[in-house]
């Protein structure tokens, strides 16, 4: 990256910006009960956290045999969801600061999701957020979904700058490989600890190993401006 540019800043939403996992099991586990489907456990949820909502549906169908369509069973989460998180969507404290001081200090930023744009604008509206992030791509807007590269490129055409000018926030391995593979720096903010050691976290140049309760929004602007603390 070019020391004389402004670094651009786009962040996952789920588990990075707020804490909506707990919303989307609960309307993954709603979905899938109205068709039978009566064990999907938390445990069950986190394989699936940093991969899209229709990947994971996907899968999802065909490991338990469900005969309604990928779209039918998307529109039911898709409902379950806006109705729980638009109610109760709550940003992390430290990552509104790194995005406040992000937007205070003119850095492009965006986000970049695997959740469905109606979902995105919700929980942006419901946190505050949207009065910052006002550039969004969501997963039903390119071909494939994380780990593909698709959604942070998106975003870096949005904001009219350059992938290797970007720095992405993510809590999930799927996500920090795309990441990679977008050609982008990363900072990963692991949203299950047991992901921790996953290879993938290990192509970002700054982890907070502790998660959430780690995270710090002035170390955070200091490694991406490269100044002191």
């Amino acid at each position: 990256m070019s020391a004389s540019r402004t670094p651009s800043v786009i962040f996952d939403l789920d588990g990075t910006l707020v804490d909506s996992e707990p919303h989307y099991f609960e309307a993954g586990r709603r979905t899938l009960a109205a068709y039978g489907v009566t064990d999907f456990r938390w445990e069950d949820h986190t394989r699936f956290i940093g991969i899209g909502t229709r990947e994971t549906l996907t899968i999802l169908r065909s490991e338990y045999g469900i005969d309604a369509s990928v779209d039918e069973l998307l529109a039911a989460k898709n409902r379950h969801y806006l109705e729980l998180a638009g109610a109760s969507a709550e940003a992390f404290p430290q990552m509104r600061r790194f995005v406040e001081r992000l937007s205070a200090h003119g850095h492009p930023i965006a986000v970049a999701s695997g959740s469905s744009r109606a979902a995105i604008e919700a929980v942006l509206s419901a946190t505050g957020l949207d009065a910052q992030l006002s550039t969004y791509v969501s997963a039903e807007e390119v071909l494939q979904g994380k780990p593909e590269p698709d959604v942070f490129l998106e975003a870096a055409r949005r904001l009219d700058v350059e992938p290797a000018d970007c720095v992405v926030v993510e809590d999930a391995p799927p996500g920090a490989e795309a990441a990679h593979r977008a050609g982008m720096r990363c900072i990963a903010v692991p949203y299950v600890p047991a992901t921790v050691d996953d290879p993938r976290f290990a192509t970002a140049g700054l982890c907070f190993r502790g998660g959430q309760r780690e995270f710090d929004a002035d170390l955070a602007y200091a490694w991406l401006t490269g100044a002191p603390r």
